[in-house]
C-alpha cells in the first residue's frame, strides 16, 4: 500500500497588510505519497508557491493568517511546529530548490562551501568528510570538474550549473521530500531537459518524494506521476498526469495546455485563459497556401536590414607575459530582414543572439562586418544620425520588472521617448497619444497615472511594448520579451505583437531560446550556436526537417507532454 508522506488538508491562508486582507488559498487539499513526483501547476498568483512555502514555515509570520487546515508530515502537524523544529526540518527532511539560482546562492561564498555547510549543520560531519560528500554530490548532479567547481564562486559558472549546485544542496541530507519551485524556468530548453532527467534519476535512485511546481503543464506532465492544477488559490483539477494532460476536465486546464504555441499546426490567434473561460476560442488556422502567398509578397521587395559578415570579439587581457585571449561572441553572421517580416533568432544562452541584437542597435558596435538599414551603412554613423536611427530601430526588453523606472508613472514613461525624438507639438498631444497606446495594448486610460509596481508582469510587458511603439519604429528587436511570462500571458503578448505588426507594418527580430514560440512567430528562422549560424530557412520547414543535429536537439528538448 502506498504511504502518504505529506498531507495538506483544507488549507486556507490570507495575508494581512495595513488593514487590507488578501485571501490567497481557499481550502486546498492534496496528498504526496512516498516515492512519488507530484506536479503542481498554475500561473503566477495561483497559490502554488504560497502552499509550498507554508509547508516549510517560510511565510512572513506577522502578515500571514492560517484561516483553516493542517499540514501533516508523517504524524506531525507542521503548522504547530516552533521555529527551532523547522530549522532542523528544513534542508534535512524537507528541502527546496528555488526558482532563481542567481539569487539563491550567496555570491560571496564558494559553491563547495555552501553545500558543505548544509552537511556540517545537519549531519555534524567534519570539514574533510563534508568536502568528500560534496564532490560526490557534484558528480551525481553531473557537474564538470567537481574539484575546480568546489572552489568557484556562483558568478563564475553558468545558470544551468548554478541550478545543479542548488540541486546538490537540496539532496545533500537525503531528504524525504524535495520541493522544486519552477527549477527550470530561467534555463534553455536543452538544459531544462537535462535538469528534468536528472531530478527523475535522483528520485528513482533515492526514493524521495518530489513536489514539482511550474506554470508549464506540458513540462510538468513529463516528470510527474500525478498533477494538481491551481487557479486563483483553488485546486480546480487533480489526477494522474496522463489523464489530466490528455483528457482535461476544467476549462482552465485546457487553456494551460493549449495557450502554448502548437508544434504541429499554426493557429491565426493563440487561445488565452479568458477565451477558454468565456468559450470564445477561435480555431482558425493559417494554411500553407496563405503562408506561401504572404512570403512571396514579402520577399519580392528590397531588404529593410542587411547584416553582412558581422563579427563581435571580446578580448581578455593577458596577465604579465601571457597573450590576450580573444572570444568570438559573433562569428561571420549574415542575413536579411524584410519589411513586414518576423525573423526568428534562436539558440541557447551564450550563442550570441543578444550580442548580435546589440550590434544591430549600435549599442555595442561590431568588431567587423557591415550592417545596412534601408540600404545605408549604419556601423559608423555620427551622433545626430544615430539618434534618428534609434527612432527607427527599437527594442523590447526581456525583463518587464527592471525595464521600467519605478519612480515615474507609466504614462510619463511612454511619453518620454516621444519627447526625446520631438514627436508631436506639446505634452498635451503626447499625453493623448500615450492614452491611445495604452488602450492599443489592452490597458486603460486610468493606468496612465499608476506606477510600475501596481501592475502584473504581463501588464508591465504591455507597457514596455506601448513605450517601444510610441516613436513609430520600423524594426523592433524583441529580446526574450516573453520568456518571463506565464503561458497564458505569453499567448496574449504574442497575439498583441502579431496584431500590431499587421496594423502598423512593423518588422521584428524575435530573439528567444524557446523554439516553439519562435517557430509560431517567425517567417524565417536563424539558428545560432557558439556565435555562428547553424541553420537558416523558412521556420516551418526547419522545424519539420532540421538539417543539423544541434537544431534537432533544440526541437527534441521542447516539452510536448505525456
Amino acid at each position: 500500500m502506498t504511504i502518504p508522506i505529506l498531507k495538506v488538508n483544507n488549507l486556507s491562508i490570507s495575508f494581512h497588510n495595513n488593514q487590507v486582507i488578501n485571501h490567497v488559498l481557499h481550502n486546498v487539499s492534496y496528498v504526496l505519497y512516498k516515492n512519488e513526483i507530484l506536479g503542481v501547476v498554475g500561473e503566477s498568483g495561483s497559490g502554488k508557491s504560497v502552499s509550498s512555502l507554508a509547508v516549510l514555515g517560510l511565510l512572513p509570520k506577522k502578515q500571514t493568517v492560517f484561516n483553516s487546515g493542517e499540514i501533516i508530515f508523517y504524524e506531525d502537524d507542521l503548522l504547530a511546529y516552533p521555529t527551532t523544529d523547522f530549522q532542523q526540518l528544513r534542508g534535512n527532511k524537507i528541502a527546496m530548490i528555488f526558482q532563481e539560482p542567481m539569487t539563491s546562492l550567496n555570491p560571496s561564498l564558494t559553491c563547495g562551501f555552501q553545500v558543505a555547510e548544509i552537511l556540517q549543520q545537519h549531519l555534524g560531519v567534519s570539514e574533510k568528510e563534508a568536502k568528500q560528500e560534496v564532490l560526490s554530490l557534484f558528480e551525481k548532479v553531473k557537474l564538470p570538474e567537481p574539484e575546480q567547481l568546489y572552489k568557484k564562486y556562483p558568478h563564475q559558472i553558468s545558470g544551468g550549473q548554478k541550478q545543479r549546485v542548488m540541486i546538490a544542496m537540496a539532496i545533500a541530507c537525503k531528504p524525504d521530500v524535495l520541493i522544486a519551485d519552477e527549477p527550470t524556468t530561467a534555463l534553455d530548453v536543452t538544459v531544462q531537459k537535462e535538469i528534468i532527467a536528472l531530478l527523475k534519476a535522483i528520485q528513482k535512485e533515492t526514493g524521495m518524494s518530489i513536489i514539482f511546481i511550474s506554470h508549464d503543464l506540458s513540462l510538468v506532465s513529463e516528470i510527474s506521476d500525478r498533477i494538481v492544477v491551481m487557479y486563483k488559490g483553488n485546486i480546480v483539477e487533480q489526477g494522474k498526469a496522463r489523464e489530466v494532460f490528455t483528457n482535461p476536465k476544467h476549462q482552465y486546464t485546457k487553456a494551460l495546455i493549449n495557450s502554448r504555441p502548437s508544434v504541429t499546426e499554426r493557429l491565426k490567434v493563440l487561445p488565452t485563459i479568458t477565451d477558454y473561460l468565456n468559450n470564445t476560442v477561435s480555431d482558425e488556422l493559417v494554411s500553407i497556401q496563405q503562408r506561401k502567398a504572404h512570403h512571396k509578397k514579402l520577399y519580392n521587395t528590397s531588404p529593410l536590414l542587411e547584416v553582412v559578415d558581422v563579427e563581435k570579439n571580446y578580448i581578455t587581457k593577458g596577465f604579465l607575459f601571457k597573450k590576450d585571449v580573444v572570444f568570438k561572441a559573433v562569428n561571420k553572421v549574415s542575413f536579411n530582414v524584410y519589411e513586414g517580416e518576423t525573423l526568428g533568432l534562436v539558440g541557447e544562452s551564450g550563442c550570441g543572439k543578444s550580442t548580435l541584437g546589440n550590434a544591430i542597435l549600435q549599442l555595442d558596435k561590431a568588431t567587423s562586418g557591415t550592417i545596412f538599414y534601408k540600404g545605408k551603412d549604419i556601423t559608423n554613423l555620427p551622433k545626430k544620425e544615430l539618434r534618428a536611427l534609434r527612432k527607427e530601430i527599437q527594442l523590447i526588453f526581456q525583463d518587464p520588472y527592471s525595464s521600467l523606472n519605478p519612480r515615474i508613472p507609466v504614462g510619463k514613461a511612454i511619453m518620454e521617448p516621444m519627447k526625446v525624438h520631438k514627436l508631436y507639438a506639446n505634452d498635451k498631444e503626447r499625453k493623448e497619444q500615450a492614452m491611445v497606446l495604452l488602450q492599443r495594448v489592452g490597458l486603460e486610460e486610468a493606468h496612465f497615472y499608476r506606477y510600475p509596481h501596481e501592475f502584473s508582469g504581463g501588464q508591465r510587458q504591455r507597457i514596455g511594448i506601448a513605450r517601444t511603439i510610441a516613436v513609430n519604429p520600423k524594426l523592433i528587436i524583441c529580446d526574450e520579451s516573453v520568456s518571463a511570462l506565464d503561458i497564458s500571458v505569453q499567448a496574449q503578448v504574442l497575439n498583441l505583437l502579431n496584431e500590431l505588426k499587421d496594423n502598423f507594418g512593423f518588422s521584428y527580430i524575435f530573439i528567444s531560446h524557446d523554439l516553439a514560440v519562435v517557430k509560431y512567430m517567425s517567417d524565417q528562422l536563424v539558428v545560432m550556436n557558439k556565435g555562428k549560424i547553424e541553420e537558416m530557412g523558412e521556420a516551418d520547414s526547419i522545424y519539420a526537417a532540421p538539417k543539423k543535429a544541434y537544431t534537432k536537439a533544440l526541437i527534441d528538448a521542447i516539452p510536448k507532454g505525456v
